[in-house]
C-alpha cells in the first residue's frame, strides 16, 4: 500500500494490492486526489470495501449488496427496492460505518420517516413504511450472512408501520357498473377497466397483452409477462411468479367486448400491446371515473380485490379462485378470509347431530 505525491500534477496516487472475492490478488492504481488525506481516505474506504469487513459506510456496502442481490431479482424487483434505499435509508445512515449503526440509531431513523409526507402532504401509507423497514433489516442482514458484521441492529426495534394494510377496498359489482358507465366515453379506458375487473388481473399484466394472448374461439386470455416502466423505457418481463403464469377463461360477454376493441383501427398490432397508456393515466382515470359515478375512489389494484371479492359471494372456493388469480391456495385464505362466509356455526351445528346419533 502507498500514497504518492504527483509533482509534476500536484496531485496524489494511490496504490495498493487486494483480494477479491475469490481470493485472487490484484492492483488497484487511483491518481488524481487533491490531497493526502483525500487519497488515504478512499484506500482505507476501498480496501474495506473489497473485504467486505463491517467498518465499511452503509453506502459502500449497499454496493456490494448491490453485486450480490442484483443478478439474483428481477430488474423490477431491484429498481423498487434500490429507490427504496437510496431516498428513505441512505440519506440518514448511509454515512455511518456498518458495526456503529445501533438500535437507537435505527429508532431515530424511523421517527424521521414516520413524520415525512408525501408530495400532497401526507403521511406515508402504514404498509409502506413496513417495507421500508423490511429493506433496511433485509441490508443488514446481508451483512451479518456474508461480510462478518456481528448482528442486525434493526432486529432489536418492532418494525414501523404495520404489514396489514386493514380493511380491503373493494366495490360491489353496482358500485364497479357505474364507474364502468362513467368511463365508457373513452374506448381504451373502458375496455382497460373491463378486463381487470372481469378477470382479476394485475394491472401490469393488462398492459403487457398482445392481440396473441386473447384466443377469442376458445374464450380465453393467456397471462404470460407484466409491463413496468423503467427510466421511460417500456420493460416487458416474465410475470411475478411462476404461478402467475396462466390461462383465464372469460365469460362469453366479455369476450364480444374484446373482439369488437380489437377490432378498432390501430389496436391490433401484431406483438405490439393493446393497451399502449401508461399506469398514470390508468391512475388518471381511475379518479375521473370514481368523482363522475359518485363511488369511493378505490387504487387500481383494489379492482382485483373486487374481483375476488365477487367470486367469493358468488360461493366459489379457495382453490378455485387461486387458480384464476395465479395465487396459491394459502393466499386467497390469507388475505381474503374475512369475506367467506363464517362456517362455524354450520360446523357446529352438523357436529352436534353426529353426536346425538345413538353410540
Amino acid at each position: 500500500m502507498s500514497v504518492s505525491k504527483d509533482e509534476r500534477r500536484d496531485t496524489w496516487t494511490v496504490q495498493c494490492w487486494y483480494r477479491d472475492w475469490r481470493g485472487e490478488r490484484h492492483k488497484k492504481t487511483r491518481r488524481g486526489f487533491a490531497t493526502k488525506s483525500a487519497a488515504k481516505k478512499w484506500e482505507q474506504s476501498f480496501l474495506a470495501r473489497c473485504e467486505g469487513t463491517p467498518s465499511m459506510t452503509l453506502s459502500e456496502f449497499f454496493g456490494l449488496y448491490e453485486e450480490d442481490v442484483r443478478p439474483r431479482v428481477k430488474q423490477s424487483t431491484w429498481d423498487t427496492k434500490e429507490h427504496m434505499v437510496r431516498t428513505k435509508i441512505l440519506p440518514y445512515l448511509g454515512s455511518k460505518p456498518l458495526n456503529e449503526i445501533t438500535s437507537a440509531d435505527v429508532i431515530r431513523w424511523q421517527n424521521e420517516l414516520t413524520a415525512l409526507r408525501t408530495s400532497t402532504g401526507e403521511r406515508y401509507r402504514a404498509t409502506y413504511l413496513h417495507t421500508v423497514s423490511n429493506q433496511l433489516s433485509a441490508l443488514l442482514n446481508h451483512a451479518v450472512l456474508h461480510y462478518n458484521l456481528p448482528s442486525n441492529p434493526a432486529r432489536k426495534v418492532p418494525k414501523m408501520g404495520s404489514k396489514d394494510a386493514g380493511e380491503m377496498s373493494v366495490w360491489t359489482k353496482e358500485q364497479y357498473l357505474r364507474f364502468s358507465r362513467a368511463v365508457m366515453d373513452k374506448p381504451e379506458s373502458w375496455m382497460a377497466f373491463e378486463l381487470l375487473y372481469w378477470t382479476g388481473i394485475r394491472e401490469g399484466e393488462l398492459l403487457a397483452l398482445t392481440p396473441e394472448d386473447f384466443d377469442l374461439e376458445g374464450g380465453t386470455l393467456s397471462v404470460t409477462k407484466t409491463y413496468h416502466s423503467r427510466r421511460r423505457q417500456d420493460v416487458v418481463t416474465p410475470p411475478k411468479t411462476q404461478k402467475a403464469n396462466r390461462r383465464i377463461v372469460m365469460p362469453s360477454f366479455l369476450v364480444e367486448e374484446v373482439r369488437d376493441h380489437l377490432a378498432l383501427p390501430g389496436v391490433a398490432s401484431p406483438g405490439k400491446r393493446v393497451f399502449r397508456m401508461t399506469k398514470s393515466l390508468l391512475y388518471h382515470e381511475m379518479d375521473r371515473g370514481s368523482r363522475i359515478a359518485g363511488v369511493p375512489r378505490i387504487r387500481v389494484h383494489d379492482l382485483r380485490h373486487s374481483h375476488v371479492s365477487l367470486l367469493i359471494e358468488m360461493g366459489y372456493s379457495p382453490l378455485a379462485i387461486a387458480e384464476r388469480m395465479g395465487h396459491e391456495t394459502t393466499e386467497v385464505t390469507l388475505h381474503y378470509a374475512h369475506l367467506f362466509p363464517n362456517k362455524q356455526e354450520e360446523m357446529a351445528r352438523g357436529l352436534d347431530a353426529e353426536g346425538r346419533c345413538p353410540r
